[in-house]
């Protein structure tokens, strides 16, 4: 009996230890952003804004060619993520990469041509509504956002109010802005959704760090797939729109893992004429291999070519033709890693 206590004692006490260890690690990598190589296989997180709105092809997606995509995944045999693991499970590693649905902007089109379908295959997905346009031309009413609402696999994110260049704007008005939009999802939700998605992608260190003190998480319009690494205030999404919407490529996007680094520079994605061009320096984990196969692309002058680009010590820095012109500068990194291609992006706002 006493050998059988001793034991229990003993199994309790390793049990508790390594509780606290993960614990540990946990809080250590929420504070710190992580900093271990995880070979997390990632979330990747598609971004949709019109439906069969033929007359916006730079937003819109066909119908047909949104079935067609929701079909590529699930013959892929990818799971849909849903959004409400997000603050639970976002430090641990995924063994099976899942697809993130979201949706920008909260068009109508959304309601009468793709929610339908979502609705009745339970397809998880955030719509990202700002409060200004709703009930609009051209936008959903509340009434139609609420009845979305009220589905377990539907959840609504927050995306400012006006939907305006908010990196424009000062500290001031940006507050005003967000707080503007808080009031009105109390009014008629009855809450403040908790993920955001800055309008238009864009953001500076100080819109970051306030969105970081109020929100659980935030998504750019940077492409790249999710991975515990990444800062949960600048989660990338893939864009996709008629063009980049057709499904050879649309096959290969889903096809993508996550590139995982250990620290990127600049923090600052806001670039004026003293940081224009910026000083680009990603460090990767020693664990990472094929680090010879990265290839990036960068649109310094509003030109797309190939980056000169130097890795030394697994770290990557590259030498940029030219200034990035307004109002978006971008870079899209890969690596074939034996045959896995790994992706990272990166988009900085010029003015």
């Amino acid at each position: 009996m006493i050998i059988k206590n001793i034991s229990l004692l003993a199994a309790s006490i390793i049990s508790l230890f390594i509780l606290i260890f993960f614990l540990i690690l946990n809080s250590k990598s929420d504070e710190n952003n992580i900093k271990y190589y995880s070979k997390d296989e990632g979330i990747l997180s598609i971004m949709y804004h019109r439906f069969n709105e033929n007359k916006y092809p730079s937003t819109n997606i066909k119908i047909d060619m949104f079935k067609a995509h929701i079909n590529k995944i699930k013959n892929s045999n990818y799971h849909f993520y849903n959004p409400i693991n997000l603050k639970k499970e976002f430090y641990v590693p995924r063994k099976k990469k899942t697809i993130l649905m979201t949706i920008d902007d909260a068009f109508k089109s959304f309601y009468t041509e793709a929610w339908p379908i979502l609705k009745k295959e339970k397809i998880p997905f955030i719509l990202f509504v700002s409060t200004e346009p709703v009930g609009g031309k051209g936008y959903m009413t509340w009434e139609q956002i609420k009845e979305i609402d009220k589905e377990k696999f539907a959840f609504i994110g927050h995306h400012s109010h006006s939907h305006e260049y908010l990196i424009d704007k000062n500290d001031q008005e940006f507050i005003k802005d967000i707080e503007t939009a808080n009031k009105k999802f109390l009014n008629h939700l009855g809450y403040i959704p908790n993920l955001f998605s800055y309008p238009f992608g864009e953001y500076s260190g100080f819109m970051k760090e306030y969105i970081s003190e109020n929100f659980d998480f935030a998504f750019g319009q940077h492409s790249g797939v999710i991975d515990l690494n990444k800062d949960r205030y600048e989660l990338p999404r893939f864009p996709i729109n008629e063009n980049y919407g057709k499904i050879k490529r649309f096959n290969s996007i889903i096809r993508s893992y996550p590139l995982e680094y250990k620290n990127l520079i600049p923090s600052e994605k806001k670039l004026i004429q003293k940081n224009n061009p910026p000083k680009l320096e990603i460090e990767f984990f020693k664990e990472q291999e094929n680090l010879k196969n990265i290839t990036c692309y960068s649109n310094e002058a509003n030109e797309w070519q190939k980056s000169e680009i130097k890795i030394i010590n697994r770290v990557l820095t590259m030498n940029f033709r030219d200034k990035f012109f307004p109002r978006r500068g971008r870079i899209n990194c890969s690596l074939n890693d034996e045959g896995k291609w790994r992706w990272l992006g990166i988009q900085f706002t010029v003015r």
